[in-house]
């Protein structure tokens, strides 16, 4: 799944976070919801705009962000 065609990033819709196809729900309500223990079809009959695609996109997308590491900067 490439989640760079449904995950978009927009500063005007929801300030910026990432959110589905522009849509105003955002991955972490996506990610939220399933980590919490609702099934795909629960979330998908309550967002019934989403898709089982759009579901893949979000997951693909927090393990790619997961995958990015910060370092920090300590001066001398």
């Amino acid at each position: 799944m490439n989640h760079h065609e449904r995950i978009t990033l927009d500063p005007a819709v929801m300030g910026g976070k990432p959110c589905v196809r522009g849509l105003r729900v955002t991955v972490a309500t996506v990610l939220g919801l399933l980590a919490s223990g609702h099934s795909r079809e629960e979330v998908l009959a309550a967002y019934p705009y989403l898709t089982a695609d759009d579901l893949d996109a979000c997951l693909s997308y927090a393990a790619w962000r997961l995958e990015e590491r910060e370092e920090v900067l300590v001066g001398p």
